[in-house]
Formats: structure tokens, C-alpha cells, sequence
């Protein structure tokens, strides 16, 4: 119960804000017990009465676009709204893709410059982390869209806002609530995993408590699983000793690298770990400089070479290329150190395996595979992804139930590791907050994982990526759902691709088709059928729009691998005829199943419909994922 008086509302109602038009408006808020509450907006008046805890709601009748209106609550106290729009509100959620800001993205000096559109607002959740579930939300605001505010804008979002303020005219409202680096799990409810076969026994372990308990218990089960698989206790008055080259690191355990450790035996993992590598040097190349390639370290790092600091880096997406002057190597063996500091989501080096090697004038010392590893420390504050629901109660329930007209929802890279879990784990997440809104089975229109080589992954040697992929496209089978692909315009060597133009217009078409009722095309071909003719295989498509395309001006198309009954791959050649697609491969005499697209860097796709939108990513085998069973689970 609230002890004062004075009419107190969730922090999502404020100035400057846009609610949505054609539903009915719950406001909503806090009083004394019994209280009388009065609102007024436009030309309503609602009357309700505090009930003994203090909460109060009245729902509005539904407006039409339009504004500025105040909106007033008046108990013993008065609160008065100013500038407050009606129209259309887009939830946009998910992680780092969905924060991404249009001020980092493309052309951002000239898009901040232009951005004039006094209709369009966002308000952005500030970051917030609950073991429990929140009635309001830690702090946040409504900004209306100028040159001055809109850098700050999530980039997806504010692009989807501008074509769809282009179409409609009129307001646009975007409520950003996304956490970079983190798993759909954080994002669903408790109940819904108490209610999933896949997930209640894994939620059962799942204490409800307050964070502080959370926080210890974390803390100690992270520990206790540490020093059982390092077979020590984590002793960080020891790690001077580390970096030298002569230390007996013989008993330490192994990480695959470049692999973040979370898809591996440490798990859900913050801190500080030391990894170690041995090569051997002959005495020649001993004598030479050199240069250490480390891909990509997650988050920070700092390089030793025989206990010789080489370089350090605290950009988690930055690629590591390290010097090494002469004197540093020796002949016989060699050891790099390197401290590494993860601070939440993944750990560790990752990236291309072609990225992670010693060149020494002519010799080139692959350095992927077991890597020793140490703990340092746990770090000791919980992060988003440390238990389920995290997010969904700081940053999500509050929101509950301010209407909307749907989510927009860019997430994914953060599960690639139990991407076959993901075929369960998002469409609960989708289910989930349809149940807790009641507002039926609202639209939910989420991006494709883009092109980015996280593991060199391919058809042969298996694509986590390619994966979670396929997991999102299954997901369209629920009701009112719709995917942007964007394979096409990915950055292969960065996981934040900048061009978000083209993912809030695709993601806007798929809005104007579905939502808003425009005719128009919204989507690239989908697998429809194949038939196998010899050595040949003929495609079908859906949503081909006014036909098949390609920009390749010989016609040409990539991205297309046939395999056999031995389940090798091999690279088809491929054309388009009769808006079908024909294909074989000179390696495969009987062909048994096609991949297109099937790899962490799908960018080399290029068949699209006429209407520039490309072709979704698919198998037709039902082969063996790489990540089947790869689950979900508290840390123990």
C-alpha cells in the first residue's frame, strides 16, 4: 500500500507521449486506499476509486490519430500530461540490433540532420533487472523526433517509424526496450516456462527470491561449478604467475577457441578468465618479428607473449592484430597469455578461424583448437542473461497492459548456440507476452539473423547461424507473425550491420501489407516444392511477386548447395527459368537435398523477386543441427 496521497502514474505515461488510436485506453496509476481518481482526455471524462492497495484504472474509449491533447488525473492531487499525440505505438524489443542507434548507423550525420518529424516519438526503457516482477519500470522518456533527439533513436525502429508516418500520416509512437547481448529466455515470464514441457523442469530450479539472493546465489553456484571444473579453488593472488612463459599450466582444463565458452563446459560465464596457448618455433623464424592475429575478443583483453605484453583491446568487436618485436619469440615453445574480461553475453575469442593464428615472415601458425583456461574472478554482479525473466520482469511487465498495435523484435545472434532450443523458445516468448497483454494475438514482426561469419560456419561443417535461421522461419507459423530477411545486407565482419534503412522499410512493408492493409509485396521467395530430374533438381517458390530475380548480370545465382545420400555438399550452378529455379552440381550424379543460404555468412544469396526483397533461407533435409541438445539452464 502507498502511504502518501498524491496520484502517482507509471513512468510511461508522460508529456510528449502517443497513445494508441482504435482500442481502448487503460491509464492507470496509484493513489491512497479508496481514493477518488478522475481522468480527462480530449472530450472524455472516466471517474473510478483507488481500491485498498492504492491501484486505480479506468479505460478510455478509442480515439482516432490526432493531437495534442492533455491528458489529466486528478485525485488530492492533480497531474496534467502535455502534448500528448494519439496514433500508432510499436513496441521494439530485443537486443543489441534493436538498441543499435541511428547516430552509429549509415549515413547517420545526414539522417539526424533530416530527422524533422515533430509526429514520430520514442521512449526508451532504461536498463533494469528484476528477479520478480516490476509494476513500473526503472526510468525512461518520451522524446518527440528532431535533429537534436533522433541519434538516439533505436535505427530499426525510427526507419520503420518514418515509412510508416510516410503511408499513414500520422503519429507514430516507438517504445524501446532492448538489452544488447541477450537471450530470449531473460525476455519471457516465469509462468510461461512453468507452463512449457521444454522449459518447467529447468524453471523449477529457479528460486523466487529478491535480487540480493539471486545475486549470492549466483555467485556461489558459479564458483562452486568453476573450481569443480578447473579442479582448484579460484585463487586471484595467484594470477601474476599467468602470463610467464615457463608456468606449468599442464592441469588446467580446455576451451576450444575461437568459440565463446557459453556454448561450452563453463557456461553462463562473467568475469575474468586466463587462456593459454603453447606453439613451437624453430630457431630461424625464433629470430624474426612476427604478427598475432586473435580474431575477436569478448569483451576485453589483455596479450601476453612469452610474459611480453603485446597489445590489449577493450572493444569486444574489434579484431585483434598485435605486433611482436624481435626478441620476445624463442625457439622451441612459445606461450601466449591472455587475460580476458567478459562483462555479459558471450566470452572469450570468436570469429573466423582464419583470424586466429601467428604469422612469422613466411610461416603461419594456426592457433585455433584447445586452449588452457583459468578463472580469475566471477564477476559478482548479475547480468541480464544470468537467470530467466530477468528482463521480462523489469522491463516488460511494467508495461503492462498499455495498449499497442505490435512488436517489432530484432534478436537472435545470443542464442545461435541452442538454436534448435530457439524453435520452442521464441515462439513461447511471442505466446507469452500475448497472453499477458490480452489484447489478442497482437502482430509480432521480427528480423532474420543478417550475414556475419561468427564460426566459419557452412552446410558441411555446420552452421549454428544458418540455424537459428531456419528456427525463426518456423516460427512464422504462428498467427500474425512476420520476418524480414536480411541476409543481403549484413556485414560479414561485424555483427552490427549499420545499414537499418533497409530493415525498417522491409520491416515497415511487412506493416503496411499485414497491419494496414496496403497492397503491396512484403516479402522475398519462399520454399515452396522441388523435383529431382536426374541430376537436376527444379524449385517452386512462393511470394515471388512479379516474378524471380537476380542482380547478377549473367543471371547466375548463389548461395545454392545439392548434396547426395553421403551428405556432402557441393556448390550448384543455378538459374532462374519459368520463375522456377534449376540447378545441379557436377559432384552430385543423385541428388538428395538442397541448402541455400545454409552458413553463418549467407551474403553471397542473391536471388530475390522482382520487387528487390530476397529469397528466405531454407533446407528441404532434415539432417542432423549441430546444436541439438544444447539447452537452456540455470546456473547450478
Amino acid at each position: 500500500m502507498y502511504s502518501k496521497a498524491n496520484v502517482r502514474l507509471p513512468k510511461i505515461f508522460a508529456d510528449d507521449m502517443v497513445l494508441q488510436r482504435g482500442t481502448l485506453i487503460p491509464i492507470w496509476g496509484w493513489a491512497a486506499a479508496n481514493e477518488k481518481i478522475e481522468v480527462k482526455f480530449h472530450h472524455q471524462v472516466k471517474t473510478t476509486k483507488a481500491d485498498k492497495n492504492g491501484k486505480w484504472m479506468v479505460r478510455l474509449a478509442a480515439e482516432n490519430a490526432g493531437g495534442p491533447y492533455e491528458l489529466s488525473i486528478k485525485g488530492k492531487n492533480r497531474l496534467v500530461l502535455k502534448n500528448v499525440l494519439v496514433g500508432e505505438v510499436w513496441i521494439c524489443s530485443g537486443q543489441s540490433n534493436m538498441e543499435f542507434t541511428v547516430r552509429e548507423g549509415l549515413n547517420a550525420e545526414k539522417e539526424i540532420n533530416e530527422a524533422d518529424y515533430p509526429l514520430i516519438r520514442h521512449f526508451r526503457v532504461e536498463r533494469d533487472v528484476s528477479s520478480l516482477p516490476l509494476t513500473d519500470i526503472k526510468n525512461g522518456k518520451w522524446e518527440v523526433c528532431n535533429k537534436t533527439t533522433a541519434g538516439n533513436f533505436t535505427a530499426v525502429g525510427y526507419f520503420f517509424a518514418k515509412k510508416l508516418y510516410e503511408e499513414l500520416k500520422i503519429p507514430i509512437g516507438l517504445i524501446n526496450t532492448s538489452w544488447g547481448g541477450t537471450g530470449s529466455e531473460t525476455w519471457t515470464s516465469r509462468e510461461a516456462f512453468e507452463n512449457s514441457d521444454e522449459f518447467k523442469e529447468m524453471i523449477a530450479e529457479m528460486p523466487i527470491v529478491n535480487l540480493d539472493s539471486i545475486s549470492q546465489l549466483f555467485i556461489t553456484s558459479i564458483t562452486k561449478r568453476v573450481e569443480i571444473l578447473q579442479g582448484s579453488k579460484i585463487r586471484p593472488e595467484s594470477v601474476s604467475q599467468f602470463k610467464d612463459s615457463n608456468f606449468d599450466d599442464s592441469l588446467w582444463p580446455e576451451l576450444h577457441q575461437p568459440e565463446a565458452w557459453e556454448s561450452q563446459e563453463l557456461g553462463e560465464f562473467d568475469g575474468v578468465v586466463w587462456l593459454r596457448k603453447t606453439f613451437v618455433l624453430s630457431a630461424e623464424d625464433a629470430q624474426k618479428t612476427g604478427t598475432l592475429e586473435l580474431s575477436k575478443i569478448d569483451d576485453e583483453d589483455i596479450t601476453y607473449l612469452n610474459g611480453t605484453e603485446v597489445g590489449r583491446n577493450n572493444l569486444w568487436d574489434a579484431k585483434r592484430k598485435y605486433a611482436v618485436p624481435s626478441g620476445i619469440l624463442k625457439e622451441g615453445n612459445n606461450v601466449i597469455s591472455i587475460r580476458v574480461v567478459d562483462g555479459g553475453g558471450g566470452g572469450g575469442i570468436y570469429g573466423a578461424t582464419a583470424d586466429l593464428k601467428l604469422t612469422v615472415g613466411n610461416t603461419t601458425i594456426p592457433l585455433t583448437g584447445k586452449w588452457k583456461y583459468q578463472v580469475e574472478e566471477v564477476k559478482s554482479d548479475i547480468s541480464p542473461n544470468s537467470y530467466p525473466s530477468l528482463l521480462f520482469n523489469a522491463m516488460i511487465n511494467p508495461l503492462i497492459p498499455f495498449t499497442f498495435q505490435g512488436v517489432l523484435w530484432y534478436q537472435g545472434e545470443t542464442n545461435a548456440w541452442r538454436a534448435q532450443q530457439y524453435k520452442k523458445a521464441f515462439p513461447l516468448l511471442i505466446n507469452d507476452w500475448r497472453n499477458k497483454w490480452q489484447q489478442g494475438n497482437f502482430p509480432f514482426y521480427f528480423v532474420q539473423l543478417s550475414s556475419f561469419n561468427e564460426t566459419n560456419g557452412n552446410s558441411n561443417n555446420g552452421s549454428m547461424w544458418a540455424e537459428l535461421r531456419e528456427a525463426q522461419t518456423q516460427t512464422l507459423r504462428l498467427p500474425n507473425t512476420g520476418m524480414c530477411v536480411t541476409t543481403d545486407i549484413g556485414d560479414p565482419i561485424d555483427i552490427h550491420p549499420k545499414n537499418k534503412q533497409e530493415v525498417g522499410k522491409r520491416l515497415a512493408a511487412i506493416a503496411l501489407k499485414n497491419t494496414y492493409g496496403k497492397n503491396i509485396v512484403s516479402a522475398g521467395p519462399t520454399f515452396k516444392s522441388m523435383e529431382i530430374q536426374g541430376n537436376k533438381i527444379v524449385v517452386s517458390f512462393e511470394n515471388t511477386g512479379s516474378g524471380l530475380s537476380t542482380p547478377d548480370k549473367y543471371g547466375y545465382l548463389k548461395g545454392f548447395e545439392i548434396a547426395g545420400e553421403d551428405r556432402v555438399f557441393y556448390y550448384a550452378k543455378a538459374i532462374i527459368l519459368n520463375d522456377q529455379v534449376i540447378m545441379y552440381a557436377e559432384n552430385v550424379a543423385k541428388p538428395a537435398a538442397i541448402h541455400f543460404g545454409w552458413a553463418d555468412d549467407a551474403s553471397d544469396n542473391n536471388l530475390y523477386n522482382k520487387e528487390g526483397f530476397p529469397a528466405v533461407p531454407f533446407r528441404t533435409d532434415h539432417w542432423k543441427n549441430v546444436t541439438e541438445h544444447i539447452n537452456y539452464r540455470i546456473v547450478q
